[in-house]
């Protein structure tokens, strides 16, 4: 996880100065995200000598609601404040262990201002007010956004990709142009990782370890030995010009779910059973609770499902990822955010990027899924390159639910106008 950049590390501003470690001069932050169902805390380091940054720690806790439900802001909020003292710890004790005293290392604490609900939000900023009127160090606000694309950036060593962003709030393609990540496309209803989420609750899916990983790992059936090919079932596929809608799409499926619970008094099923047809042979038919088999249409299993709704979804960012590639006239994809570590939708993505002689850059689940670390990262960014925005007064401490990716000044990278802009 390291970068090579070249920093700006004198004339900044006195109000905007910060203190490197003093045993051995690099520059550490302690990142605080907490913007939805995780807490974390994660400690980064930038050495001055070899101009590398380096994760010393990234724990992280996550709420896992009831199956069947949401996770809601109350309990989630509760959940970060039950963890927040021991996930310090945790990180500090990780990054320098042996020292008594690991907090003198730290030259700022960045913590997520938003997006995100609002109750994490504030119990993770009250966190960070706290730990730097304690350790008298400054405190960095950072765009929830932003700092998947800059971990992303520094994780994969991609300079200048087109970036989707696909989470459970968020459903982005961005590029960068003139000193602010535009918006390309995006969701116009609600975002993809809801959409799957919302989606699992429906067909009875467990909230753990995600949602959406359950769906994953039941539209990996597909081919394997004993299920054969899943049923394809056509859904709703919606793309507007540059944007996409999953709001009808997700009603449509529940619409289906509902219908045939209808039938046949059951929940949808992922087991199959198997029947002998006319010639004494074995016959895969669908699910043992589905009533109308002689309608294949109208059959199907909670794995045909997953599988379709996954194809469906994810052959709608790749177009319009593909779109936004021709339009920037750029060659590589980063893929940020919770989903992006599905790997069925880097599969279609690096196929696509394949196909156009470019580079796939992804992750997995240590950065793919809100951490700590990201928010060092983009918060190391801010403090050493003298962010005015970044760098906040304790009283303008207060987080917001809605803070769109190219609201933000990227004072870090350099302002060139692209052929795009």
């Amino acid at each position: 996880t390291t970068l090579t950049l070249k920093l700006p590390l004198s004339q900044l501003p006195p109000h905007l100065r910060y203190r490197p470690s003093p045993s051995t001069g690099h520059t550490v932050v302690l990142g605080i995200e907490g913007s939805a169902n995780k807490v974390a805390f994660g400690i980064l380091s930038y050495d001055p000598f070899a101009q590398t940054y380096q994760t010393l720690s990234n724990p992280r806790k996550t709420y896992i609601a009831p199956k069947g439900c949401g996770f809601l802001p109350k309990e989630t909020a509760w959940h970060h404040q039950r963890h927040v003292v021991a996930l310090v710890r945790c990180a500090l004790r990780e990054a320098y262990p042996g020292q008594t005293r690991p907090e003198d290392n730290l030259s700022a604490i960045a913590f997520t201002l938003g997006p995100g609900m609002g109750g994490p939000l504030r119990s993770c900023a009250v966190a960070a007010r706290t730990l730097s009127l304690m350790w008298n160090v400054p405190l960095i606000s950072v765009n929830h956004c932003i700092a998947h694309i800059e971990m992303g950036r520094v994780a994969t060593s991609a300079s200048d990709p087109v970036v989707l962003y696909v989470s459970g709030g968020n459903t982005q393609v961005i590029a960068y142009s003139d000193g602010r990540y535009r918006i390309f496309g995006e969701t116009i209803d609600i975002a993809v990782g809801n959409c799957l989420d919302r989606f699992a609750r429906a067909v009875g899916l467990s909230n753990d370890p995600s949602p959406g990983y359950n769906i994953e790992l039941e539209a990996r059936k597909h081919g394997e030995e004993g299920v054969g090919p899943l049923k394809f079932v056509e859904l709703p596929y919606v793309v507007k010009g540059m944007d996409v809608s999953f709001s009808g799409l997700l009603t449509f499926v529940e619409d289906l779910v509902r219908k045939q619970k209808s039938r046949g008094g059951t929940e949808v099923k992922s087991g199959k059973k198997r029947r002998r047809d006319n010639n004494g042979g074995n016959n895969c038919v669908h699910d043992a609770n589905d009533i109308n088999s002689n309608n294949n249409r109208d059959n199907f299993t909670v794995a045909d499902l997953c599988y379709s709704l996954q194809e469906t979804i994810f052959a709608m960012l790749v177009e319009i990822t593909e779109r936004t590639m021709a339009h920037c006239g750029q060659n590589s994809v980063l893929i940020v955010g919770g989903v992006g570590c599905n790997l069925r939708l880097q599969q279609m993505m690096a196929d696509m990027v394949r196909d156009r002689g470019g580079t796939l850059c992804a992750m997995d689940h240590r950065y793919c899924i809100d951490n700590g670390a990201m928010i060092a990262q983009a918060g190391i960014f801010g403090l050493q390159y003298g962010s005015e925005d970044m760098r906040i007064k304790m009283e303008e401490t207060r987080c917001t639910q809605r803070f769109r990716t190219d609201q933000v000044e990227v004072v870090w990278r350099p302002r060139t106008r692209g052929s795009h802009a």
